[in-house]
């Protein structure tokens, strides 16, 4: 068979089969029933914050959405305390973080920094805590709720899934992070080695005799540099997924797709007043068309 039939045989299968083939989706198959309740329907962090709406909940005058509260409070700390109407909290958060704050500015102006530093990191724990224990607190209508699921795991990765009792992801974001942790620390220890060994071997005034000269110090200097930032960059990955995950997944728990899938062929006559087939002079052609269902 000569090569110039063979082209012509293998376009106007091409025509036959191509244009014709096409995929048939059942609308009902991807369905989600979401509730209705004004206060709950569209909860999610990514709602644009509104202080009216927030102090307008604070005041118990109508429900807030539980990212409109977690923003509020992450800006006025106790917030959420005051929507749940845990008032008795309240001495504690303050104290907690104005205590702490105050105490380590103290202490870190008349020299005592290491004291300053657990002071500090005492209010912002307190800050933390205040923060994951309103969204604790919040009661949402539905379970699981997308906003909480995305709170919690902007507070504390991996909390969305225990939320959504996705226990079985635990392994893999956990792991990811405690990865990139490990990385960054490595590649963190390798650049300030190389880059004291180059400062060292560029500095006039230091007799360095070591083994590893300017330019191979400076080369090491700056790749663990950039693997240090991709690990960076790795650990803010992770975390974000398993925050995207948190709030996909909680959304999609009612998510149903129907057993229905079926695989339709048929013949199919293919008109020539198709682009490609009235350009070329393609008679009318006789092909297969494939449905698929599901």
């Amino acid at each position: 068979m000569c090569r110039h039939s063979l082209r012509h045989i293998i376009t106007i299968l091409l025509l036959c089969l191509g244009p014709v083939a096409s995929a048939q989706f059942k609308g009902e198959a991807f369905t989600q029933t979401y509730n209705d309740d004004n206060a709950n329907r569209k909860d999610s962090i990514d709602v644009l914050f509104s202080f009216k709406d927030y102090f307008g909940g604070l005041a118990h005058k109508h429900e807030i959405k539980c990212g409109v509260m977690f923003a509020g409070s992450a800006l006025i700390p106790g917030g959420c305390q005051i929507y749940n109407k845990d008032y008795w909290k309240l001495p504690i958060v303050y104290g907690g973080i104005l205590g702490g704050a105050g105490a380590g500015w103290y202490l870190n102006s008349h020299g005592n920094t290491d004291a300053a530093k657990w002071c500090f990191v005492g209010a912002g724990v307190t800050y933390w805590a205040s923060l994951l224990d309103g969204t604790i607190r919040y009661k949402p209508a539905t379970y699981p709720h997308p906003g909480k699921a995305t709170i919690y795991s902007i507070l504390c990765p991996g909390l969305g899934q225990i939320y959504n009792r996705e226990y079985w992801k635990l392994p893999i974001y956990w792991g990811g992070l405690v990865a990139c942790a490990y990385f960054f620390d490595l590649n963190r220890t390798n650049y300030e080695r190389f880059r004291r060994i180059y400062r060292e071997a560029t500095d006039p005034e230091v007799q360095y005799t070591g083994p590893i000269n300017a330019d191979t110090a400076l080369y090491y200097r700056d790749t663990y540099r950039r693997y240090r930032d991709y690990s960076v960059l790795a650990f803010a990955v992770v975390y974000l997924l398993q925050v995207i995950d948190a709030n996909v997944f909680s959304y999609m728990h009612d998510f149903s797709v129907e057993d229905d899938l079926t695989l339709n062929i048929e013949p199919a006559v293919i008109s020539p007043d198709t682009q490609f087939a009235s350009c070329n002079g393609v008679p009318s052609g006789v092909g297969l068309k494939l449905g698929l269902k599901f």
